[in-house]
């Protein structure tokens, strides 16, 4: 098969064909386009904009300003045991967990650009640093999807330890090499703040807006390729071969959809079925990310060289890992019985927010790490007794 496909006339042919059926789709069916195209926009002005932005103003700002640079003097000790890399790749690390998809992953790209990484580091930090934030799981798949803030931090639990783990397993990636610039510690450039925050403005809207037209384009396609039967079709065949398993075209077309586009999968499981079949499945898209947020991260990636591939075994390793200990974790706290002592509390709080509360809760974090980040970089600025650099 792979043969088949690499030759140019292979290629050009199904990409033809592919073309083709999208004209007929769009001509078929218009209206579903529009409507689709429609929810997309409305999911991007409600959330995917002001969640997203800020997070990546302020990513550009802690690489700009060289926060990562004396953060890392700190975490050194850390981050290098844990994940073989350096200590600034910490800052990719936090803004990962919080910021969401594609917040951790263009951090890394940044440090990388700036040489504060090498490029194994990078590639590392790729497999596990792009994330769900805490908003979209606690906000609206647990009190949302499964009516339960119970499920939102079961599941946050297990997305978080999963990502942890790729990190783990990720560190015997590669070999280590030399970083690209050599020299003095970094330093923050105070006289050049007017420029880093103008750039990290400009460059934080050129993202976002690169990721809204992935946002709407997957959901024009799964609208259509559930209209048009296609997707229906590939989740019998897929039902018919796993049946005796007990996965049935109902579940084949949530993963399908899923795989595709992870909002759209995941807003499928408030159906039928077993809840701790729901919980590991929404667990698994969670990780995955779906096709268009791969989409998303692999336009940053362009020519930097960093390898898709490292990307893609790290986000799949990452649902797989998520789906199992959601299962476990289901099975030993029942959503209906009190949960432990340390997550009732917050569990019981979260049942009383809904999705914007949340994500104003997530944008404070991404300041409250933004400051975090200053102090410890003038904790390491002063320990070090370096000096600052003259003002010209």
């Amino acid at each position: 098969m792979s043969r088949l496909l690499a030759k140019p006339w292979v290629r050009d042919g199904a990409l033809g064909a592919a073309l083709l059926c999208a004209v007929l789709s769009l001509t078929l069916w218009p209206q579903d386009a529009m409507e689709a195209a429609r929810s997309g926009l409305a999911l991007c002005g409600n959330v995917i904009i002001p969640s997203l932005f800020p997070f990546f103003v302020l990513s550009s700002l802690v690489v700009e300003l060289g926060l990562a640079g004396y953060l890392g003097r700190l975490l050194e000790g850390v981050m290098r045991p844990l994940f073989r890399v350096n200590g600034a790749c910490a800052s990719a690390v936090a803004l990962g967990f919080i910021g969401g998809y594609p917040v951790g992953a263009r951090t890394a790209l940044s440090l990388y650009e700036k040489g504060m990484c090498t490029r194994t580091e990078a590639q590392r930090l790729l497999a596990f640093c792009n994330n769900s934030g805490p908003a979209f799981i606690l906000g609206v798949v647990g009190a949302g999807v499964f009516a339960s803030s119970r499920a939102g931090v079961l599941i946050y639990l297990a997305h978080a330890a999963a990502s942890l783990c790729v990190g783990l397993l990720f560190r015997f990636y590669g070999r280590d090499e030399e970083p690209r610039h050599r020299g003095g510690p970094p330093c923050i450039r105070t006289t050049r703040f007017s420029s880093a925050f103008t750039g990290a403005v400009t460059g934080a809207l050129r993202s976002t807006l690169n990721i809204c037209a992935f946002v709407v384009f997957f959901l024009v396609v799964v609208r259509l390729l559930t209209r048009s039967g296609l997707l229906t079709g590939l989740a019998e065949v897929l039902g018919s071969w796993f049946a005796p398993l007990g996965f049935d075209r109902v579940w084949a077309q949530r993963l399908l959809t899923g795989l595709l586009e992870m909002t759209s999968g995941v807003c499928t499981l408030s159906g039928d079925g077993s809840l701790t079949g729901r919980l590991s499945m929404a667990a698994f898209l969670l990780g995955w990310a779906g096709v268009s947020v791969h989409c998303q991260v692999l336009s940053f990636l362009g020519g930097s060289g960093l390898s898709a591939g490292t990307y893609l075994a790290g986000k799949l390793l990452h649902g797989i890992l998520a789906a199992l200990f959601t299962g476990v974790l289901a099975a030993h706290i029942p959503l209906g019985a009190p949960v432990a002592a340390l997550l009732s509390s917050q569990a019981d709080d979260l049942a009383a927010l809904d999705f914007h509360t949340a994500l104003t809760l997530s944008t404070a974090a991404a300041w409250i790490t933004f400051l975090a980040f200053l102090l410890l970089s003038a904790a390491a600025l002063k320990k070090a007794g370096h000096p600052r650099r003259p003002v010209v």
